[in-house]
């Protein structure tokens, strides 16, 4: 009898549990199709602090393969189409697959593969995930707010960093300086001040955006852009700098909006009083003269650029694969010690790794994302994230990134996934553009149009 009620009970509780389970699993699937924005912003979040040396730092992959997963499924429940091929798809599927027979061949490699998703497959997928998700203005928005918040993010590390305050940086590995470069400057979780100075950069003009549409006012409007040149000037790297000022110069000369060239000089104001405030420091002062005065770095740039040219002018054509020019480049250069070399250049870098169709094809794809932003804003979203103003600041964005990637390697998954994320939102808007003056100009459409006039 004992064991009767026994085996009934496990059965019980064996049916409970799976059917918990049953139910958890589904609630899951829902989240994943139901909340598409949110799971691309959660990817973009870990791809942002994702630990460069712990063993489960692929939580960026993971998150990556869960917003794939639940894009396709609400398409597929939806019964919508998920990928849109546009001009700029040919140029990325092309790197992409140029990349991938590169290595298909060698041995297995992680850090190999980590460098092709980061600068062809990841870029080219958020691309295509961010004209299906980012469709409407609801939608838009929680992006523009979640970019405000990383841009307070790394203000604050950055600042906490240039006056002494390690207690107060998050996540903590950000300290560690047998990781990445420039254990010495405000690098922020991407390891690298200049991929730190590119995000602080790219996020500032898109706060500048929100101002001018009302969405960041008052005192936090203040604040975030007033923090801001102090955090470009805390990474102490002459490359922010320079494409800060230059970025802020360009939004005031060129804009013909009063209120962005009032919020652009008050910006540059600030960033000017901020350095005058370091400069009344003997530390801050020393520090930002002696960045200023430094010419190892020029030197060994100088030494590297020719080094690549000698490895370019090896296999102009074909190239040396991903991640084989980092070990055969320091063969090329003489009067440095170490194992490894890197040519702190995308241009470059793609011209060695690829070959001339390599470069090529990244010149066309820069030029069709240049291309996303000349069309003007539809008229129905005058008012949205996709104004007009994000139509002419697009170029300034693009310009950021391209004078920092003559400077350091983009393969930053968050930087890149910033650019190519804005850059599939103006995709969808051109493509929602294309159906409506295609349905306005059907003879049907007009014959309702002129009946109702």
């Amino acid at each position: 009898m004992n064991s009767l009620v026994m085996e009934q009970v496990s059965v019980s509780w064996a049916g409970k549990s799976a059917r918990v389970g049953l139910e958890f699993g589904l609630r899951v699937v829902q989240f994943l199709i139901g909340a598409p924005a949110a799971l691309f912003l959660l990817a973009l979040t870990a791809m942002l602090l994702r630990h460069p040396d712990v063993p489960f730092y692929e939580i960026d992959r993971v998150a990556f393969i869960l917003l794939v997963v639940g894009v396709a499924g609400r398409a597929m429940v939806m019964r919508k189409q998920l990928i849109f091929v546009e001009r700029a798809t040919w140029p990325m599927a092309g790197l992409a697959l140029l990349a991938v027979g590169g290595v298909a061949g060698q041995p297995f490699d992680n850090q190999t593969w980590c460098l092709l998703a980061a600068k062809f497959i990841v870029p080219f997928a958020l691309f295509h995930l961010a004209m299906f998700v980012f469709r409407d203005e609801r939608q838009l928005q929680q992006f523009e707010i979640f970019a405000l918040l990383v841009l307070a993010y790394l203000c604050f590390t950055s600042i906490a960093f240039l006056v002494g305050a390690k207690s107060l940086i998050f996540p903590r590995f950000i300290l560690d300086e047998s990781l990445g470069y420039h254990a010495d400057r405000a690098r922020g979780p991407l390891l690298q001040a200049v991929a730190n100075g590119v995000s602080l950069n790219m996020l500032g003009v898109l706060a500048v955006h929100a101002t001018l549409r009302g969405k960041l006012r008052g005192m936090r409007a203040a604040f975030l852009l007033g923090a801001l040149p102090v955090a470009i000037l805390a990474t102490m790297t002459r490359a922010v700098w320079l494409s800060f000022a230059i970025s802020m110069g360009i939004l005031i000369v060129r804009s013909s909006n009063r209120a962005l060239c009032r919020t652009c000089i008050a910006v540059s104001l600030t960033g000017a009083l901020g350095l005058l405030l370091a400069m009344s420091f003997a530390g801050q002062r020393r520090a930002l003269t002696d960045r200023l005065e430094e010419s190892g770095p020029l030197e060994f740039r100088q030494a590297v650029y020719a080094g690549s040219w000698e490895m370019f002018l090896e296999k102009p054509l074909t190239g040396w694969g991903v991640n084989q020019m980092p070990e055969e480049l320091a063969r090329h250069v003489s009067g440095y010690t170490e194992k490894e070399l890197y040519p702190h250049n995308t241009y470059l870098e793609l011209l060695v790794e690829h070959g001339i169709a390599g470069l090529a094809l990244y010149l066309w794809l820069m030029w069709e994302l240049l291309r996303l932003g000349s069309a003007p804003a539809p008229a129905g979203e005058s008012d949205g994230f996709l104004n007009r103003q994000f139509h002419a600041i697009w170029p300034v964005l693009l310009g950021i990134y391209w004078v920092n990637a003559a400077l350091v390697v983009m393969n930053y998954q968050f930087v890149n996934g910033l650019l190519f994320t804005l850059a599939g939102m103006l995709a969808a808007q051109r493509r929602r553009e294309r159906r409506r003056v295609k349905v306005e100009k059907h003879p049907a459409m007009q014959a309702i149009l002129r009946a109702a006039s």
